[in-house]
């Protein structure tokens, strides 16, 4: 299922934004926003598996995705007739062995002697080819021909001699990482969300009438369905009123849109904090600090607020941060960037045992922050640590983006004959403006 998973995901996110029309910039952009906005949406899915799975049985849960899956297999296998244009993850081996190869030779202050080759870059940059940018400059020796790096025939030795488009390919992807590791940190505040926070539910008065009682793992549907609300918020009312303050056709920037996200996020798990120290006061009211499974007379409801600021959260940072790895990568890597957004979620899970048995260990015999008797515990202070951390993971985003630049391409007109014109992006959109998820339609409008 995992295999399944991490092979489509990213694939079909891809697969769907390309089918968009790139002619004319502002619409082609607002499409592109739309359009994974409402990817997003996949969550009432969600939301329906949560609150239905357990009432109409598991055969139909798993035989319904399934028989679509078949359906959908079929329809893609006959439908398909894309060329492929080789393994981005091959190109980029070959980059590297090629500058590793000539660490030793001297770039040349001319580019333009660096090795460049439209027919064999066709394939993979039918948008328009990437420039030559000056960061990461040590990887620009596999662009460098020396002897015996071309065949008689013309063909280069591809594990030692590279085309600038492919360099730049590895340098848009090196670029995307610091900025996407921010997401990683994102992924660790929320996943308290699946384990901790079910153990407070627990512990908490959850009848709504007598016989009616909340099952304690299904209020993730409070970040599900405010995610939900929030997307179709962000497009029909939060867009317009931002358009008139910057003038951008998607209303703010994916980087500023990441931006609030990532700031909300910290509320999110201050909110956290606060909740659980008015829930073991109340366990201490009650001298139920002993009494692990005691019911804390405090309504289950109090966790409400912490999920619903998490899912405002993800509608800003998690889609604008799945637009900007789609927009910033290279044409031919935009599955394998989009991958790296749902492998965000894995290692910030990862990346949340390891905190949690971090803490254990520095609080045992001193406290113990985490124990299973949790009115005797301090998680509290343990989501103070998560929203520190947070601020810190703000701090990181803002210096990663200051410091950011935008790919350039080569953009083609027709003027009778065939033209290429460059076109090199500002070195730093936060003080231009630039960023704004319009990616190549943005190079136009600067032509």
């Amino acid at each position: 299922m995992c295999l399944g998973t991490g092979g489509i995901r990213p694939s079909v996110v891809a697969f769907g934004a390309d089918q968009f029309d790139q002619q004319g910039a502002e619409a082609w952009a607002n499409r592109k926003r739309r359009y994974f906005n409402v990817y997003f949406t996949m969550g009432s899915a969600s939301l329906l598996a949560l609150t239905l799975v357990d009432n109409v049985g598991w055969g139909w849960g798993f035989g319904i995705p399934a028989f679509s899956m078949f359906v959908s297999i079929v329809v893609f296998v006959v439908a398909f007739r894309a060329k492929p244009g080789g393994s981005p993850f091959t190109r980029l081996a070959q980059v590297l062995a090629a500058a590793f190869r000539k660490r030793n030779a001297a770039v040349p202050e001319d580019t333009g002697l660096l090795y460049q080759d439209k027919e064999l870059d066709a394939l993979i940059s039918t948008e328009g080819r990437l420039l030559h940018t000056d960061k990461l400059r040590f990887l620009d020796r596999a662009a460098i021909v020396t002897p015996g790096d071309v065949s008689d025939s013309g063909r280069p030795n591809l594990w030692r001699l590279s085309t600038v488009h492919r360099v730049e390919e590895l340098k848009s992807i090196a670029r995307l990482l610091p900025i996407w590791s921010a997401g990683i940190i994102l992924a660790t505040a929320g996943s308290h969300n699946g384990s901790f926070t079910i153990m407070q539910a627990r512990t908490m008065e959850r009848h709504i009438t007598r016989s009616l009682e909340i099952p304690p793992a299904t209020l993730s549907i409070f970040t599900t369905g405010t995610t939900l609300v929030s997307i179709i918020l962000y497009d029909r009312v939060f867009v317009p009123l931002a358009r008139r303050a910057t003038g951008l056709p998607s209303g703010v920037t994916y980087f500023q849109r990441m931006d609030i996200g990532l700031t909300i996020a910290v509320f999110d798990v201050a909110a956290a904090a606060l909740v659980e120290t008015r829930r073991r006061a109340t366990a201490t009211e009650h001298g139920l600090l002993d009494t692990a499974k005691a019911v804390v007379p405090m309504s289950v409801f109090w966790l409400v607020p912490q999920y619903a600021i998490h899912g405002v959260a993800d509608a800003f940072a998690s889609v604008g941060q799945m637009e900007f790895l789609y927009d910033q990568s290279p044409e031919s890597m935009r599955s394998t960037a989009v991958a790296l957004f749902w492998l965000c979620g894995s290692l910030g899970s990862y990346l949340s045992t390891v905190l949690v048995t971090v803490v254990q260990r520095a609080t045992r015999g001193r406290g113990d922050w985490l124990q299973d008797n949790i009115n005797r515990g301090r998680i509290d202070n343990y989501y103070w640590l998560i929203t520190f951390i947070m601020v810190l993971n703000l701090g990181h985003y803002l210096c990663c983006f200051y410091f950011y630049t935008l790919k350039p391409l080569e953009v083609a007109e027709e003027h009778g004959d065939r033209e290429e014109v460059p076109c090199d992006l500002p070195a730093s959109p936060q003080k231009n403006g630039a960023g704004n998820g319009a990616g190549m339609a943005q190079i136009e409008l600067d032509c």
